[in-house]
């Protein structure tokens, strides 16, 4: 074929490529290299159409063969990283880019895509100096000042990137993936309303835009907008059904607006999707367990972890379900194991360690790793260097737990009682309006109180900011509906652990832990990230207005027997270790006619507990399973009960004052950490000491003594209906004097410019 004919056909070629209609131009690139094997402007042409394709392993084998025609076409060499950048085989790119570069050093184009190839392979810095070489090379390059934003956003430099984002965007308007980094970049530095700005604007410039609307219904979800975000979700996927993230998005969105059957389906849709299965089976496990399913949340757990052993989720999620329904073969197995999974470094949720280990060591190591996890890097403090003000102390107390919640009914009368003449305080609720009593009483007794659940963690760090708060009160630690990331912005310049979590929370922007001598001695001081304080009698809270039943509660309408003794343990059942269990199992078996009462609401528990007790040679009948009742029925049944037996290594918290508050003695054993020690706070601060015991077998001993010894144990309760009213346990107004103690001595401490230190408060 003559030469002026290989020009005129590859002229036609190129226009039908430039046309789109790629087929016919492939036919006639062909035609060319059938001629001449070693025609370079048809390889190169051939090469970039299968681009297009994204068929790079053709690409890659077209464009060595144009190199091999012409080893000194710049362009060439850039092709060339295209098809290796494609392949993911980036360092080999970054070779490609670099002789692009050597021959012909003005390439702007291979000196921004070389950028790219050096960020894919996680060189960011020296990805960032080639971008911008090609912006000095041309400083309007507006897809260089986006790809320099891009970097600077992974380097955790956002005010650099946003710059960068606007840059490229007063060059290029219209430039949809610009405005779509810039939404990525306001979101992650938490300016959620103007992020939304931004992806709305990439949809308006491209409205087939599937990466903007998942955005966006992140965002929304965020800011508690749940079913606006699963309609962002579901266009998302309308334009791109195969888009797994949008998928599995819209499966979380759906779960946390419990509608959790819907969820499970998204989830087994995205199953489809070999590289995010092990994430598709957390979540769908994750759904299930919600819903008390938690045999069949197990099995998914299992299976993500037969994909990647190393899936802190799925081993996080099955120690929780394990645990829920009282399998024990499994917790005992990840129970062993948790030692070498945390020293690998690997996570686990605080609260479900707390159940595992009785060490508090390890417990902070568990807590560290969380912190690390959810708050990675710690931003500028944003309360600066601000000095102590003067006037009153000025208290925000945090927290998801502002509805009909446990922690709820506990510190209600302790907001109503701080003395307003020394102190303002400021509720900061994250959770739930249900429209309770409990709600309304607690929104009444603070001076100010913001319901911030539509609110990113930065507005809402900014408004303790704002409002120059002096003391920030975290009351939820790592519960639901918590946000950590509120306080890693150091929005106070006192930062306090307190109630929420029974524990440290293991990281450096909390100054102090509110505890007492018994849950928190100082001779653990080690196992604190905070700095402790001890209050003079318990740390517990307690509301000594909290209602009873007067209404007669019958042991037939609770399923208990007319007679017989009635052992009790209303904790919940992924507290029950099968130690505690055996040791209840022998009371049973050496008490005639007696019954064990547990709190019910799983049936799958329910089911294995009672096979529990078969094993051990009890009749299943002989456990009773309570329903769950509103909170003053609830502490007026307790006087069906004899005795409550309390659980190790977490022990029962809210539970046991609820007991004691009602009338019923309780004996628990004092355990090593924070979570195991409380009940023993209570007793002793109720005046009850000789019902704690320091072993199991001591446990064992006096609960059978009790049990036996129908005088000693009358006589309990009569010493515990005196002391609720005289001992520091339910006195409301001595305990807010100390803890008000504790909040003036941390100010002290803070305007003489030190550190945290550890606070001993005196009675």
């Amino acid at each position: 074929m003559a030469s002026d004919t290989f020009s005129a056909l590859l002229g036609e070629a190129i226009q039908l490529h430039d046309r789109g209609q790629l087929r016919e131009a492939e036919q006639r690139f062909r035609k060319i290299l059938a001629g001449n094997g070693r025609h370079f402007g048809a390889l190169c042409r051939l090469g970039l159409l299968h681009l297009q394709r994204s068929q790079f392993k053709d690409a890659e084998r077209l464009f060595r063969r144009a190199l091999k025609a012409d080893s000194q076409s710049a362009e060439a060499h850039q092709f060339m990283g295209f098809a290796l950048t494609g392949l993911g085989r980036y360092d080999e790119a970054v070779l490609s880019y670099r002789a692009a570069i050597a021959i012909k050093p003005a390439f702007t184009e291979a000196t921004n895509n070389l950028g790219f190839a050096l960020q894919a392979s996680g060189q960011l810095e020296q990805a960032a100096i080639q971008y911008q070489n090609a912006i000095a090379l041309r400083p309007g390059y507006h897809e260089a000042h986006n790809n320099l934003g891009n970097v600077l956003h992974l380097l955790n430099r956002p005010a650099e990137a946003i710059s960068r984002y606007r840059t490229a965007l007063e060059i290029a308007p219209g430039y949809a993936e610009a405005h779509w980094n810039l939404g990525n970049a306001l979101r992650g530095i938490g300016h959620f309303e103007d992020a939304i700005s931004c992806y709305e604007e990439a949809i308006a410039l491209r409205p087939t835009y599937p990466e903007a609307f998942n955005s966006l219904g992140n965002t929304l979800r965020a800011l508690g907008r749940g079913e606006d975000a699963v309609a962002r979700f579901r266009q998302a996927l309308a334009l791109k059904p195969d888009y797994t993230e949008a998928r599995l998005n819209l499966g979380e969105a759906l779960t946390a607006l419990h509608r959790e059957d819907e969820a499970i389906a998204e989830f087994t849709l995205a199953l489809t999707d070999a590289t995010r299965r092990t994430d598709a089976l957390t979540r769908r496990a994750d759904a299930l367990a919600r819903l008390h399913r938690d045999r069949a949340a197990i099995a998914d757990y299992e299976a993500a972890l037969a994909i990647d052993p190393g899936h802190g989720l799925a081993f996080d999620g099955l120690a929780r379900s394990a645990a829920a329904i009282c399998d024990w073969e499994r917790t005992l197995r990840l129970q062993d194991k948790l030692p070498e999974w945390i020293a690998a470094g690997r996570g686990l949720h605080p609260m479900n360690g707390l159940g595992y280990s009785a060490d508090p060591a390890l417990q902070r190591r568990c807590a560290e790793l969380f912190a690390r996890e959810v708050c990675p890097e710690a931003p500028p403090a944003l309360c600066g260097s601000r000095g102590p003000r003067n006037g009153k102390l000025r208290i925000a107390y945090v927290a998801c737990g502002y509805h009909a919640h446990p922690t709820a009914y506990l510190t209600a009368g302790l907001i109503e009682t701080h003395d307003r003449s020394r102190f303002e305080v400021i509720g900061i609720s994250l959770g739930p309006d249900d429209g309770s009593e409990i709600r309304a009483r607690l929104a009444r007794g603070f001076d100010r109180f913001h319901d911030v659940r539509a609110t990113s963690d930065r507005g809402i760090a900014d408004l303790i900011n704002e409002l120059e708060v002096d003391i920030a009160v975290d009351r939820s630690g790592y519960t639901t509906n918590a946000r950590p990331w509120v306080f890693a912005l150091r929005p106070a310049p006192i930062q306090v652990n307190f109630i929420g979590f029974p524990g440290t929370l293991g990281a450096a922007h909390y100054d102090y832990i509110i505890g007492d001598a018994t849950v928190t001695p100082l001779e653990q001081e080690a196992c604190y990230s905070e700095r402790i304080v001890q209050l003079p009698h318990s740390y517990l809270v307690t509301d000594r207005r909290r209602p009873i039943d007067a209404t007669p509660v019958t042991r037939a309408q609770e399923n208990l027997p007319e007679t017989g003794f009635v052992f009790c343990c209303f904790n919940d059942c992924y507290k029950i270790t099968p130690p505690m269990f055996d040791i209840w199992m022998r009371l049973l078996g050496q008490v005639d006619g007696s019954v064990l009462w547990l709190l019910g609401g799983h049936p799958e528990a329910e089911t294995n507990l009672r096979h529990a007790a078969a094993v051990r040679g009890i009749d299943p009948g002989r456990l009773v399973f309570a329903g769950r009742v509103a909170v003053g029925l609830h502490l007026a049944r307790h006087r069906l009960a004899d005795l409550f037996l309390d659980t190790l290594p977490y022990n029962a918290h809210t539970t046991a004052a609820d007991a004691l508050w009602s009338g019923l003695p309780l004996v628990t054993c004092r355990g090593q950490a924070f979570a195991g020690r409380v009940a023993a706070s209570l007793l002793q601060a109720i005046g009850l000491a000789e019902l704690i015991t320091d072993d199991l077998a001591g446990y064992e001993k006096l609960s059978l003594a009790l049990a036996r010894e129908p005088g000693r144990l009358r006589a309990l309760r009569e010493r515990l209906a005196i002391n609720r009213a005289s001992f520091p346990l339910f006195d409301t107004e001595r305990y807010c004097r100390h803890l008000e103690a504790a909040y003036l001595r941390m100010r002290d401490v803070w305007r003489l410019g030190n550190g945290p230190e550890a606070l001993v408060i005196e009675a």
